[in-house]
């Protein structure tokens, strides 16, 4: 299995909900459950549409749907190298009806065609040998047969198309399928290619169910914030405000330790102004009662002063009389 599943390798990333977001869009048009089959194309090589259609089939596989991608590129298939499968018997075999290497299979049994792969649900069916006319293939009854079998057996069947700027196969299978996606690249698919498509499409009678935009470029900090749950990541910002909640945790211990310490010193402080205002009023106390003390002796011997003066006083009168 190729890196390029990342939708099956690496489920909880960004790219990966983007997939399931196109799962959940295409499941709100199939309100009826008339979509069961889609064709993935592009406009030109290089856009990315076999990687979105094997990444969309994953994602239908992991939401419990029974899917089989067909790999219509019968030219330059790659489903068989993404998903690590034998490139034939494939696609080619079964409409022509000649098996190169086994020419005593059925071809009319479309289980030998089909292969398993590691995602669950999933199967996908290779491009097979390379036909010398693959357009008359794919306009001939037994794709039509192929499409309606494998409509009964699966619950969606995703296609892997050609480019349709330059050949006509993806416009051929329009016609037979439910619905078309098309892929196009940011700063790489032109407008006026884009315009010519779509317009072919809907001239042979095709749906479109919408287009892809690939390769959009996206800045390595916002695409680190773009995602939810579970992803490496997350898993790095939880491991951060872990060690920035034990780091606050010291930093308040070390806060309320200092605070402690300043109350202890402030509690000290205030005792030692206490001790030193109790010491001032109780030299206060000492010096007012010296004062009242000597107070009192000068008064005694002034009273006995007075005393004295009285009584000469008195003596003196007597001898005058």
């Amino acid at each position: 299995m190729k890196k390029e599943l990342i939708a099956e390798l690496d489920p909880k990333s960004p790219i990966s909900e983007v997939f399931r977001t196109l799962r959940t869009n295409i499941q709100f048009m199939n309100t009826k459950g008339k979509l069961k089959t889609i064709l993935v194309t592009s406009t030109f090589p290089g856009e990315g549409k076999s990687w979105v259609a094997s990444n969309l089939a994953v994602t239908f596989a992991q939401a419990g749907k029974k899917v089989v991608l067909i790999d219509a590129d019968m030219r330059k298939g790659r489903q068989y190298n993404i998903f690590g499968i034998s490139p034939i018997p494939g696609l080619s075999n079964y409409l022509s009806g000649v098996d190169i290497d086994d020419e005593e299979r059925d071809v009319t049994d479309i289980a030998d065609y089909v292969q398993d792969t590691e995602v669950d649900n999933l199967f996908v069916m290779p491009a097979g040998n390379i036909p010398p006319n693959p357009s008359e293939l794919l306009i001939s009854p037994q794709m039509v047969d192929l499409l309606e079998q494998l409509k009964e057996l699966c619950d969606i069947v995703i296609v892997d198309g050609t480019p349709n700027e330059l050949v006509t196969d993806s416009l051929i299978i329009t016609r037979l399928v439910d619905s078309t996606i098309i892929v196009t690249a940011c700063k790489q698919t032109k407008k006026d290619n884009l315009r010519r498509v779509i317009q072919n499409i809907q001239n042979v009678g095709g749906k479109i169910a919408g287009v892809v935009v690939n390769k959009v470029p996206i800045a390595a900090k916002k695409y680190k914030q773009s995602y939810y749950y579970g992803s490496t990541e997350m898993s790095k910002a939880r491991s951060d405000m872990r060690k920035a909640v034990k780091h606050n945790s010291r930093t308040q211990n070390s806060n309320n330790t200092q605070k402690k310490s300043q109350n202890v010193k402030t509690n000290n402080n205030l005792r030692e102004t206490e001790k030193n205002n109790s010491n001032e009023n109780k030299d206060d106390l000492q010096r007012n009662i010296k004062v009242n003390t000597s107070s009192e002796i000068s008064l005694e011997k002034t009273n006995d002063i007075l005393k004295q003066i009285n009584e000469y006083i008195d003596n003196e009168k007597k001898n005058l009389k």
